[in-house]
C-alpha cells in the first residue's frame, strides 16, 4: 500500500461544488434544446434531457479535477521509491469518459436540438478531458521515475536506463523560474551525461517529493 500525499477534498466540499455545478448546468442547458420560452409543459418534456447534459458536465470535472476522486501516492520498492500515474486512476478516467459521448448521441437522437449550442456543449465537455488528461495519461502511461541509494532509474517513451549511483559525478537539479523542478541532469564519471525530463513525464504531483528525495539521499552528489 502506497503513502497518500495527496488526499482527494473532503466528502462534503466536493458534493457541494459539485451540486453547484449540475445546479448551474441545469440552469443554462435548456438553452440546447429547441423550446418556447417560458413554456413548461416543454421543459418537462426535456427534463431528461437536461439531467443528462449537466451530468455529462459533472463527468467532465470528474476527470478534470483530479482531486476529487483521486488521490496520490508515493510506492515504496527495492528500498527507494517509485514515482508514476497509477493506471487505475487512468483506466478509471477513461470509463467515465465513454458515458459522455453516450449521453450527447442519446440527446441528439431523441430531442429537438439548437444545433450549434448543442455542438459548443459537447465540444466543452468531450475535447478538454482527452486533450488535457486522457490523451497525456495514455502517452505517459509506462513514465515512471525510481530512486534508491543505489540506483536511479527512468522511462519517458523511448527514453530509459538504470544508473548507478557510484558512477554517477553529479546530480543538478534543474528548475524553472517559478523554482519548480523539472528536470534532473547526471554527469558520470566518464563524462557522459542525460538529462531526465520530468516535464514530459506528467510527475508534476511528485515534484516536491522528487526534490526532497534527491535533496536528503543524493546530497553528496548535488551540484548546485
Amino acid at each position: 500500500m502506497g503513502k497518500i500525499i495527496r488526499k482527494t477534498y473532503p466528502t462534503e466540499f466536493s458534493m457541494g461544488i459539485l451540486l453547484l455545478i449540475f445546479t448551474i448546468s441545469v440552469f443554462l442547458s435548456p438553452e440546447l434544446f429547441d423550446v418556447p420560452l417560458h413554456d413548461l409543459h416543454q421543459y418537462k418534456a426535456i427534463a431528461l434531457g437536461m439531467f443528462l447534459v449537466s451530468a455529462a458536465v459533472i463527468i467532465m470535472v470528474l476527470i478534470m479535477w483530479e482531486e476529487i476522486l483521486f488521490p496520490i501516492k508515493l510506492k515504496s520498492q527495492d528500498g527507494g521509491i517509485v514515482f508514476r500515474n497509477h493506471s487505475t486512476k487512468l483506466k478509471t478516467q477513461i470509463f467515465i469518459y465513454c458515458s459522455i459521448p453516450a449521453i450527447f448521441i442519446f440527446v441528439y437522437l431523441n430531442y429537438e436540438i439548437h444545433i450549434i449550442r448543442f455542438l459548443i456543449w459537447t465540444a466543452v465537455c468531450m475535447f478538454p478531458p482527452v486533450i488535457d488528461k486522457i490523451a497525456s495519461g495514455i502517452n505517459n502511461y509506462n513514465d515512471f521515475l525510481k530512486l534508491t541509494n543505489d540506483e536511479i532509474e527512468y522511462k519517458n517513451n523511448e527514453k530509459e536506463g538504470i544508473f548507478r549511483t557510484d558512477d554517477i559525478q553529479y546530480i543538478k537539479i534543474i528548475k524553472d523560474e517559478r523554482n519548480v523542478i523539472k528536470k534532473i541532469q547526471l554527469l558520470f564519471k566518464n563524462n557522459d551525461h542525460i538529462i531526465i525530463d520530468l516535464d514530459e513525464m506528467e510527475l508534476d504531483a511528485f515534484y516536491t517529493y522528487i526534490n526532497k528525495y534527491i535533496t536528503n539521499h543524493y546530497k553528496h552528489l548535488l551540484k548546485h
